[in-house]
């Protein structure tokens, strides 16, 4: 196969971040000439940079001016420009297939399988993960493993330090690191050589986490950090909490690993021991490695610390995901009877975004087959065909990443070369889905990916045997074990022939999918985000390139196609489903994943603390290997948002401290201060214990109204609303009205309030209105709007009225004691006896209304015992 010279044009966001992470760099700016195409840094923020794509127009020394996309002219010094050597993507297919080919036996193999290759980079089918296209044939130094997991420190200074050594070592060369904490003593644990008490480990994970905000990985992001801890340690309650207090670990993501039998103790509310190995063993320092079970098989002695109920940690581990999307739980004893590394390399955590477990010294191997390119338009279906052909190559691909990248440590050579881990994934699911008209989320969906990953599964599965018959199997495999892990059981069962293939000839690699967020390379290559849905069809990115908006393109065409129709129900977007549903379709993938998977469950605003722990029980339940969800505005800054900065409305909740994620789709950037809440107690207007006002009788579509406005400084300060028989919904509705009035009434200093009130209320219609003229009202929100207006007029004359009932009582008092007196001065639709066994008239045009559910009317009343529609006829009898 040759060379395919069909142009790629990238435009916006996707250019810019083309050209600022996977295209080859020009070491050296100074070379920067006249006519060259550019990144030039227009802010320089730590936290926010801005970079513009422009080109050099003039230079005068060291000063250049750069035309950016927009026609902005900007001054800059060199030092501040991203020179590429690479200004295509088809230059960067050319330098990678031919990178990737290189380790092939003979120039025979190289020239067949670099044209195999550029066959599936071309059009963006394959999408490398970002260390390999940033480095392949492009740099000896710079690692093309997305992320390391290092193992635990050994329990002492010296250990710890080494550690941090490896750590910043790894990250400076383009890699994240994924760290479990476990085998650090607790908190106030005796420290023998020194007659002191340990810090404990969640201070350690707090050193790790600031050294990874030093570390700058080629101008463009900050290092990733994963930091982990075990169910029992003691310090497991501290960990779950760091982060709500300032300053203490603030560029790290957070999880905790999570056992079968804590899970059992949470279901059954059972009691939970937080222990750690007895630290006077005098082989202590030689053999603890964090692994718990290990130890104590060894016959080595554990102190208990303390018992807790497993129930409260869940629900500390709960709360705090609810407040702020951390930690996120990862089931280590499943994934570890799942995993295909059973019997040899244990998983000890996660790299940074959590799709890759991992043992000490592992590393992830990463790209991802882009599904948006495998629609058979002629007969919309997937074209299983090409998406076979692409899968097979793939996983050769990836495989020879293993002997092309540069290793600097020993330790990650050896143990890759021993298991040689690949994580195959995908990205354009959403985008595919669309184009087969297949609702995300759908029963019908769950069923589709049941296939298509079945289905990617079985070919890379296939495809690392063939491997393996050719070149040989990872040198820790052993046939019979291998087949037993709880993954291939599964595999075996639906696809026989894959375990006859690995009897016969092997298995090249010990895991073969992984399904990685790939937030930068889908956003480059505009499709859809790993296996998540669309965030939105329209929305604001903010990435260390600037702050971005973005059109989702299949959404823009088919609006563009059909005007004047919405999108059909199969576009759907993350705030759409429902978070059940974006586990099901985890769990659905998850069975053909080796590895794990990057996944966010999106919940609303105003998703409970229950919800949230209906929902990773129910992952557990499933089969995920781990759990994240993501609560609408739970986090004062968002990388995707709906509505842009000058929009949103500021947060008045607690910020919690949050760290950057590499690629991940829903992440903070920056710590946010503690809410100044002593500040609003300040701003808000305590109510004395005396106030007075008016109370004004309006006839509202609901009913007559009683609406009391009273005066705090000579202006409104409180609004009581009582419409309708109490328990009717609208009942409810109207002293909901009156209570958040009455907040936004007492709150700060804004003279202009109760104008800005009547403003946003007046004119508020619903299905019906009553009266005419200047005297005709839309609905209750318009009455209060009146009231407001009348009671303005009033003050200004002075003649207003005082109101007796709602002198002397607070909020919560008002309704109870306001029913009492108007129960005899309301009218209500009562029924008499006429004497002949008949019933008279109804009072029709004084009853109290309330709201039909079947129409949506002001018309439901009360008659002979039932609530019935006089709109619509709906009955419901009470």
């Amino acid at each position: 196969m040759g060379k395919v010279e069909r142009k790629q044009r990238l435009e916006g966001l996707s250019e810019k971040i083309f050209l600022d992470r996977y295209a080859w760099k020009d070491a050296d700016s100074n070379n920067a000439k006249v006519g060259d195409v550019v990144l030039v840094l227009t802010k320089d923020d730590p936290k926010f940079p801005t970079k513009e794509v422009g080109e050099i127009v003039e230079r005068n020394g060291r000063i250049v001016t750069v035309k950016t996309r927009s026609g902005e002219l900007v001054k800059s010094d060199v030092e501040k420009l991203t020179l590429n050597i690479e200004k295509t993507p088809e230059e960067m297919w050319d330098r990678l297939s031919t990178a990737m080919a290189s380790v092939e036996k003979t120039p025979e193999l190289q020239e067949e399988w670099a044209g195999k290759f550029r066959s599936i980079l071309d059009d963006w089918k394959l999408v490398p993960g970002g260390r390999i296209a940033a480095g392949a044939g492009a740099s000896e130094e710079l690692t093309l493993f997305n992320c390391y997991v290092i193992p635990s420190p050994k329990d002492s200074r010296g250990g710890i330090m080494q550690t941090l050594a490896e750590m910043t070592e790894i990250m400076a060369r383009g890699g994240g690191v994924g760290i479990n904490l476990s085998s650090l003593r607790p908190r106030r644990a005796i420290v023998r050589g020194v007659n002191g008490s340990s810090s404990g480990s969640v201070s350690w994970g707090g050193l790790f986490s600031y050294t990874t905000g030093l570390i700058e990985q080629g101008g463009s992001r900050r290092g990733a950090l994963m930091l982990m801890i075990n169910d029992w340690h003691p310090d497991v309650e501290d960990f779950i909490t760091v982060k709500q207090t300032m300053g203490q670990v603030t560029n790290a993501n957070l999880s905790v690993c999570v056992s079968n039998s804590f899970m059992k103790a949470v279901k059954e509310n059972l009691d939970w021991d937080l222990v750690f190995p007895d630290t006077t063993d005098p082989e202590y320092n030689d053999l603890w490695d964090g692994d718990l079970d290990k130890w104590k098989a060894a016959g080595k002695n554990v102190i208990h610390y303390r018992t807790v109920k497993a129930r409260d940690v869940w629900r500390t581990i709960i709360e705090s995901a609810w407040k702020s999307a951390e930690p996120g739980v990862v089931f280590m004893e499943y994934y570890n009877q799942m995993s295909n590394s059973w019997y040899f390399n244990p998983i000890i955590c996660t790299n940074p975004c959590g799709e890759q477990g991992l043992p000490g010294w592992g590393v992830c191997n990463l790209s991802a087959v882009n599904l948006s390119k495998f629609y058979d338009e002629k007969n919309h279906d997937v074209d299983w065909e090409d998406l076979a052909t692409t899968t097979r190559y793939s996983v050769r691909f990836l495989d020879n990443v293993i002997d092309k990248t540069p290793y600097h440590f020993p330790e990650n050579e050896a143990n890759q070369k021993n298991e040689r881990r690949v994580g195959l994934g995908t990205m354009g699911l959403a985008e595919l889905m669309i184009k087969l008209n297949i609702r995300y989320g759908s029963p019908e969906s769950l069923a589709f990916l049941d296939k298509l990953y079945g289905f990617m599964a079985r070919e890379a599965y296939l495809a690392s045997a063939e491997i393996a018959g050719e070149k040989g199997s990872f040198l820790a495999f052993d046939t019979e074990k291998y087949l037993m892990s709880g993954f291939m059981k599964n595999m075996l069962e639906t696809y026989p022939e894959v375990g006859e293939a690995i009897r016969k000839h092997g298995m090249r690699n010990v895991t073969v999918i992984t399904q990685a967020p790939t937030g930068s390379t889908g956003t480059m290559v505009g499709t859809s985000t790993g296996i998540e849905p669309y965030f939105a069809f329209k929305y604001f990115r903010q990435s260390r390139l600037g702050y971005d908006e973005q059109f989702v393109p299949i959404a823009q065409e088919w609006l563009e196609a059909h005007p004047g129709e919405e999108l059909p129900d199969y576009f759907v977007t993350s705030m759409d489903l429902s978070a059940k549903d974006h586990i099901r379709a985890q769990a659905a993938i998850q069975r053909w994943v080796d590895s794990s998977i990057s996944k966010t469950a999106n919940c609303p605003s105003d998703f409970t603390v229950e919800e949230t722990a209906e929902l990773y029980e129910m992952a557990f339940d499933l089969g995920c290997k781990g759990a994240t969800i993501y609560r609408d505005g739970s986090r004062d800054v968002q990388v995707l948002q709906t509505s842009k900065k000058e929009d949103a409305v500021e947060e008045v909740a607690p910020a919690v401290e949050v760290a950057t994620t590499p690629e991940a789709n829903v992440v903070t950037a920056s710590p946010a201060p503690q809410a100044p809440t002593k500040e609003l107690d300040k701003q808000y207007k305590k109510r004395p214990q005396v106030l007075r006002g008016a109370t004004y009788k309006i006839n509202t579509p609901f009913g007559m109204a009683y609406i009391t406005i009273n005066d705090l400084d000579g202006t409104p300060a409180e609004i009581f609303l009582n419409v309708g028989k109490a328990g009717s919904d609208v009942f409810a509705m109207a002293e909901a009205l009156g209570r958040v009035c009455s907040l936004f009434l007492r709150y700060g200093d804004h003279g202009e309030k109760v104008e800005l009130l009547i403003k946003h209320l007046k004119g508020i219609g619903g299905s019906g209105a009553i009266g005419f003229g200047a005297n005709r009202v839309e609905s209750i929100a318009d009455a209060v709007a009146k009231a407001l207006e009348t009671h303005v007029l009033n003050n200004a004359h002075d003649d207003h009225l005082p109101a007796p009932i709602a002198a002397t009582l607070e909020l919560e008092d008002f309704n109870e004691a306001l029913n009492a007196e108007l129960k005899a001065s309301v009218p209500v639709a009562t029924s008499t006896d006429d004497g002949h066994g008949g019933h008279g008239a109804h009072n029709h045009t004084s009853a109290s209304r309330d709201l039909c559910p079947s129409c949506g009317g002001a018309s439901l009343i009360n008659i002979e015992g039932c609530k019935t529609c006089g709109n619509c006829g709906y009955s419901r009898c009470g």
